[in-house]
C-alpha cells in the first residue's frame, strides 16, 4: 500500500472542508423582477452572497409564496413591482428581509400611507447607528456612519412597537433605515411577526454603492436574519 504523498492529503482535506461547508450553507432565496432593467444588481447581490458561502437562488418576482419550501432566507428585493406580487407573504413562516419600502404596508412592517409610514429620499449618504450593543450594528460605533460611497437612494420606514431599531435616517430620527423584528413580536396592525423580518435601507441599484460600513451593515443584517434558524 501506498501513503498518500502531501499534496494527495491536501487535496482530500480540501474536498472534505468543501463538503462540510455546503452541508452548512444557508439556502437563500432573492426574489427579483428578472426581466427588469436593474436584475443585474440582484445579480451582484447573489454573487456577493455565494461568495459569502451561501447557496443563493434568485426567482421571479411571479412566485407564489405559499409554494415556497425548504429555504432559510427569503429576500425580498426592491426591483420588484410591489403591486405585482401574489398575497401571501405577510404570513410567510420563513425568516424575510426586504428593501423594498412600498411592500412595507403589505408585509405589516409599517402603516399603510406612503410618505409618512414609508418611503424613499432621493440622494443620503449616512445613517444615524442608534443601538451599538446589538448585533445588527456589525460592531460599528455608534452615532454617524458613512453607509455609501455616495450619495444615492435610501429607503426608511416608521416600524412597529415590536420593532428593533438599529438606525435612522442621519438627520431625520423619524425615519428608520434598518430595523428588525423578533418572531413573534407585534408589527403593524397588531400583527405577530410569523418569523424574523429586517428592513434595510438599499433601493433597487444601490448595492454596488455601499460602502465598506454599508457592506458590514449589510452582512450583519443577513446573519441576524439566518440566526432565527440556529435558535
Amino acid at each position: 500500500m501506498k501513503w498518500l504523498n502531501s499534496r494527495s492529503i491536501a487535496s482530500v482535506f480540501v474536498l472534505v472542508l468543501s463538503m462540510v461547508q455546503a452541508s452548512h450553507a444557508a439556502k437563500i432565496m432573492l426574489v427579483s423582477q428578472t426581466q427588469g432593467k436593474e436584475a443585474a444588481s440582484d445579480q451582484s447581490i447573489q454573487r456577493y452572497l455565494i461568495q459569502k458561502g451561501h447557496q443563493v437562488e434568485v426567482v421571479d418576482q411571479a412566485i407564489d409564496p405559499l409554494t415556497i419550501k425548504n429555504v432559510d432566507l427569503v429576500i425580498l428585493s426592491s426591483t420588484v413591482a410591489s403591486k405585482s406580487l401574489k398575497s401571501g407573504w405577510r404570513g410567510m413562516h420563513y425568516p424575510l428581509m426586504t428593501w423594498e419600502n412600498d411592500y412595507l404596508d403589505d408585509l405589516a412592517m409599517t402603516g399603510k400611507r406612503s410618505g409618512t409610514d414609508f418611503g424613499e429620499l432621493d440622494k443620503e449618504r449616512y445613517l444615524w447607528l442608534v443601538n451599538q450593543p446589538h448585533e445588527l450594528s456589525a460592531k460599528l460605533p455608534a452615532g454617524t456612519v458613512n453607509v455609501y460611497k455616495k450619495q444615492a437612494p435610501m429607503g426608511w420606514g416608521k416600524p412597529g412597537l415590536g420593532a428593533t431599531i438599529i438606525a435612522t435616517i442621519y438627520g431625520q430620527p423619524e425615519k428608520v433605515a434598518i430595523w428588525g423584528y423578533e418572531k413573534d413580536s407585534t408589527m403593524d396592525y397588531e400583527t405577530l411577526a410569523p418569523a424574523r423580518r429586517l428592513m434595510f435601507f438599499l433601493s433597487n441599484d444601490t448595492f454596488d454603492n455601499l460602502s465598506e460600513d454599508g457592506l458590514k451593515l449589510f452582512d450583519a443584517s443577513v446573519a441576524w436574519t439566518l440566526a432565527q434558524n440556529k435558535k
